[in-house]
C-alpha cells in the first residue's frame, strides 16, 4: 500500500472522480458567483466612499471600483440582498467540503508544476482552498457573534473575498472546459445504456484511484448526501429572516428561537441597551435631548418637543449583516428632510447627516446617511414602533430608521445629527 500521499493509489475511495468533482464544481460555480456578488452589494449599502466613520476598508483603493450611491428602493432591498447571502453561503458548506475532499490528491500531486497552465492551476488551487476556508469560516462565525479572529470582520472578510475570487476566476477558466466535458460524457453514457456515472481510469489519474476500495455507496448516493446536509442547513437558517414560528427553526442562527419580549416591541434585537451602557438615567425625558445643528445654527429637542413636530409613519424592516431580518414593523416619528430643515435646509434639498449614539463604544455608534436616504419621506427619527413607545433595546428615546439601510446604519440611542456635506 502506498504510504505517500503524493501516489495516486495512496488515495483509494471509489467515489472520487471527474465526474462527481464535476457536477460540485459546477453548483460551486453558480452558488459562489452569487455570494461574491450579493457581497459587493453588502459592501456597498453601508456607503463606505460617503465618510471615514462608515469605512472599514480604508485602503481598498481599486477594489471600490464598483461603489454606488445606495438606494432607498425597494425597501427591502437590503433584507433580500443579506438573507441570500448569508443562507446561501451556509448552504454550500457541505457542498464546499465535498469539492474539497474530491480534489485533495492534486494538493499532493508530484512534480508540483508540469507547465505554465499547470503551476497556475496549482497557485489558484492553493488560493482557492485557503480564500474559501478563511471566507466561509470567518462568514460562519461571523452569523454566530463568535470573534475570533483577529482583527475586524469587515475588512477580513472583504478582503479575503477578493483574494479568493481572484484565485476562483482562474481556477474556473482553466477548469470550466473539462468540467462539461466530464458531464458531457455522462450524458453520452446515459444515451448508450452506459449511465453508471463511472469514468475510465485513465481519464484523471489524479482523481481516479488505480486502486480503489470496495465501494459502500454510488456517486449519485454521496451527491445525495451532500444535497440532504445542504438542505439541512438551509433548513435550520432560513428562518432567521422571518417573523413568528419560523423563526425557531433557525437553530444555527443567533437570532432563531422565539421573538424576545412580546408585545409591539417583541421582535429582533442585535444590540440591547444594557451590553452597550446605556443608562436609564441617561434617556429619562429630564435628561435625554437631542442636538441637530447645520447652517442656521444648533436645535436642542426633547423628546417631548419632538413629539409635537408632525409625526409620519414608515412600514420597514430591520436588516441585519448577520443574515437575521425582521418582515416590516411600523415606525413613526419624525421625518429626516424636516430635521434638516429645522436647522437651515430645504427639505427637498436636505444633505448628508451624521448621526451619533450615547453608546460610548463598538462600531457603527455614529454612522453617516448620504443625502438621497436623508430626503426619503420614508426616513425617519423613529419614536414609537408598532403603536408604542420605543422600548430601550429598539433606541429609546429615538432612533434612526431608513429604507434598504444595513441595521448598524439604522442607529440607536441617537443623541446628536449633523446636517452637511459629510
Amino acid at each position: 500500500m502506498a504510504r505517500s500521499p503524493s501516489s495516486p493509489s495512496f488515495w483509494r475511495s471509489p467515489v472520487r472522480g471527474p465526474w462527481f468533482t464535476s457536477v460540485l464544481g459546477v453548483v460551486l460555480l453558480g452558488g459562489i458567483t452569487v455570494l461574491f456578488l450579493t457581497g459587493l452589494l453588502s459592501y456597498a449599502a453601508y456607503n463606505p466612499g460617503l465618510a471615514p466613520v462608515n469605512d472599514k476598508t480604508p485602503d481598498k483603493g481599486l477594489l471600490g471600483f464598483y461603489l454606488f450611491a445606495w438606494p432607498t428602493d425597494p425597501h427591502w432591498l437590503y433584507r433580500l440582498n443579506q438573507g441570500v447571502h448569508v443562507t446561501l453561503g451556509i448552504t454550500l458548506v457541505p457542498v464546499l467540503l465535498a469539492k474539497l475532499w474530491s480534489v485533495v490528491p492534486r494538493l499532493f500531486q508530484l512534480p508540483p508544476a508540469r507547465s505554465l497552465a499547470h503551476a497556475l492551476e496549482r497557485i489558484s488551487l492553493l488560493l482557492l482552498v485557503g480564500g474559501a476556508l478563511f471566507e466561509f469560516v470567518t462568514g460562519v462565525l461571523n452569523v454566530q457573534l463568535d470573534y475570533l479572529f483577529p482583527g475586524s470582520f469587515y475588512p477580513l472578510h472583504f478582503y479575503g473575498a477578493w483574494v479568493f475570487f481572484a484565485a476562483f476566476v482562474v481556477h474556473a477558466v482553466l477548469k470550466t472546459p473539462a468540467a462539461v466535458r466530464n458531464l458531457r460524457r455522462l450524458r453520452e453514457e446515459r444515451a448508450g445504456e452506459a449511465g453508471s456515472g463511472e469514468e475510465p481510469a485513465e481519464a484523471v489519474p489524479s482523481l481516479v484511484s488505480p486502486d480503489p476500495v470496495a465501494p459502500t455507496t454510488s456517486r449519485r448516493g454521496a451527491l445525495g448526501l451532500v444535497g440532504g446536509g445542504s438542505l439541512l442547513l438551509f433548513g435550520t437558517t432560513v428562518g432567521q429572516n422571518f417573523d413568528g414560528p419560523l423563526r425557531r427553526t433557525a437553530l444555527l442562527a443567533p437570532h432563531g428561537g422565539a421573538d424576545p419580549g412580546s408585545g409591539p416591541g417583541g421582535f429582533q434585537v442585535n444590540k440591547t441597551a444594557v451590553s452597550r451602557g446605556i443608562s436609564a438615567a441617561e434617556t429619562s425625558e429630564e435628561a435625554w435631548r437631542l442636538v441637530v445643528t447645520g447652517p442656521s445654527g444648533t436645535v436642542r429637542l426633547s423628546r417631548a418637543e419632538l413629539l409635537e413636530l408632525p409625526l409620519h409613519s414608515a412600514a420597514l424592516p430591520i436588516a441585519c449583516v448577520e443574515g437575521w431580518s425582521t418582515s416590516d414593523q411600523w415606525w413613526r416619528g419624525v421625518r429626516l428632510r424636516n430635521l434638516a430643515a429645522l436647522v437651515g435646509y430645504e427639505a427637498d434639498a436636505a444633505p448628508d447627516v451624521m448621526v451619533e449614539s450615547l453608546q460610548r463604544r463598538g462600531a457603527f455608534r455614529r454612522a453617516a446617511l448620504r443625502s438621497n436616504q436623508v430626503r426619503d419621506m420614508r426616513s425617519l427619527l423613529a419614536l414609537d414602533v408598532n403603536g408604542e413607545p420605543l422600548t430601550p433595546d429598539h433606541g429609546y428615546p429615538a432612533r434612526i430608521i431608513v429604507p434598504a439601510a444595513p441595521g448598524v446604519l439604522n442607529t440607536k440611542w441617537v443623541a446628536r445629527m449633523t446636517f452637511g456635506d459629510l
